[in-house]
């Protein structure tokens, strides 16, 4: 009995040791991670309000003077207050529709047998394996013939195309793993099929849908090849042409403190909504399998 006891104590220790490393390992690696991604961010929001002369000389010290006109700048001069605009209003659109018509088809593969169902499935995942930049020369002359090119609704139409397959896969084990009693009960009250999804499954599944959101959001609003080929008019460019025109436009006489302001000005409405939610990334993620 005591040879035994000392054994099981021997194990606690090898394992609560283990565990030490395995923590202290861990901790280090985040730390580091943490430096190279926080500090860039930091600098250029430093940058951000100083003049040109200050960044090039001194790129690390603190502003002499805080130079809020940066910001003035870049929102006016660089345009960078349109293209935002624009922005707002391709990426909203967008989100809308993807994730209205993704829940509707994760919900009805997910809930209901019917013929072709596996078939559609498997058909949509092969979207995500399909590249967006093999498809720029076909949907440039689709585009062109329904006369959406150089349009917001036909850039639109193309984020909700290649966001829908993820948004799909991404809800389809939240409405599988949903309980078929409150469906039932639903139309027992009197619910038909519409109502029941409206009003009963889709808030059920209200974690998967904010946490698939939020991954939309930050892909559709770092876009920037698929506006690029297919939105060509400078008044509806979104942000990340300004941005790039900008850069590039400036050549050797560049304002880099206006530059990093619009780099912040971009960064920032991404950085707000990943932190606001988070929590609902950590906590919803669940993988898309068929059953």
């Amino acid at each position: 009995m005591s040879s035994t006891t000392a054994t099981d104590r021997k194990l606690t220790r090898v394992t609560a040791n283990s565990d030490r490393r395995f923590a202290t390992i861990s901790h280090v690696l985040l730390i580091m991670w943490s430096v190279i991604v926080i500090v860039p961010m930091l600098w250029v929001l430093m940058s951000s309000f100083k003049s040109t002369g200050e960044i090039l000389s001194s790129p690390f010290s603190l502003p002499g003077r805080w130079r809020v006109e940066n910001y003035a700048n870049a929102w006016t001069d660089a345009n960078i207050g349109k293209y935002f605009l624009n922005s707002v209003i391709v990426v909203v659109s967008a989100l809308f529709l993807v994730m209205l018509l993704g829940a509707m088809c994760a919900y009805i593969l997910a809930r209901f047998e019917f013929p072709g169902r596996r078939l559609i499935y498997y058909t949509m995942l092969a979207g995500l394996t399909f590249p967006c930049f093999l498809a720029i020369v076909p949907l440039f002359f689709q585009l062109q013939n329904l006369g959406l090119l150089n349009t917001r609704p036909g850039l639109i139409l193309t984020y909700v195309a290649f966001a829908l397959p993820f948004t799909m896969f991404f809800l389809y084990s939240f409405f599988r793993s949903l309980p078929h009693d409150v469906y039932e009960a639903a139309l027992i009250d009197g619910a038909g099929d519409w109502r029941a999804f409206f009003q009963v499954m889709l808030p059920m599944a209200s974690p998967g849908l904010a946490a698939v959101a939020i991954f939309n959001f930050l892909g559709l609003w770092n876009q920037f090849l698929l506006p690029v080929a297919l939105n060509t008019d400078q008044d509806k460019w979104v942000l990340t042409q300004g941005m790039a025109a900008y850069a590039s436009s400036q050549v050797y006489d560049i304002d880099y403190g206006a530059l990093f302001a619009a780099i912040v000005v971009t960064v920032v409405p991404v950085l707000a909504v990943y932190v606001v939610f988070q929590r609902r990334i950590a906590g919803s993620v669940s993988q898309g399998t068929f059953r």
